[in-house]
């Protein structure tokens, strides 16, 4: 029988809130060796995720989007909404300022094969699960997987 999502995840993760300083969000990440945190409301349903990348643009700032002018009209190269995003990142004090909006969740039940190509087709490192009220009650990282194939290999 495969194995679920349940059988490997780590149970009561820490998670923070939209308010929670980001220097707080900062110390957790590095005393805790994660990558990563779900980011819940008042009722602990997930609304967001804080990982290494998005505190990326505390250190490495924003350049701004390139343009060129013609007729008086300015054309950027890039679009300029996520400009505004990165800034308000790199400038954000709180965990809601800085956070990931609308991650990928998944529930216990999924198998772990089904967990891997969320993953993998999507680029995300890590899965907050939800029950069946979508309030978080685990979490489960790409290190998770690779220890349960290591253990099924014994």
């Amino acid at each position: 029988m495969p194995k679920t999502v349940a059988d490997v995840m780590s149970r009561d993760p820490i998670v923070v809130r939209e308010e929670t300083p980001l220097k707080e969000a900062i110390q957790i990440l590095a005393e805790r060796h994660i990558s990563g945190l779900p980011v819940v409301d008042d009722l602990g349903k997930l609304v967001g995720i804080i990982s290494e990348t998005d505190l990326m643009w505390q250190e490495t700032g924003v350049t701004p989007p390139a343009y060129i002018m013609f007729l008086d009209s300015v054309i950027y190269l890039k679009n300029p909404a996520t400009y505004d995003r990165d800034l308000h990142k790199a400038l954000g004090q709180t965990v809601g300022e800085v956070m990931s909006k609308n991650p990928i969740a998944i529930s216990p039940d999924k198998t772990l094969k089904e967990a891997a190509t969320i993953m993998h087709d999507r680029g995300v490192h890590r899965l907050p699960i939800l029950d069946s009220t979508d309030i978080v009650i685990g979490i489960l990282t790409r290190g998770d997987i690779i220890r349960a194939m290591a253990a099924s290999q014994d």
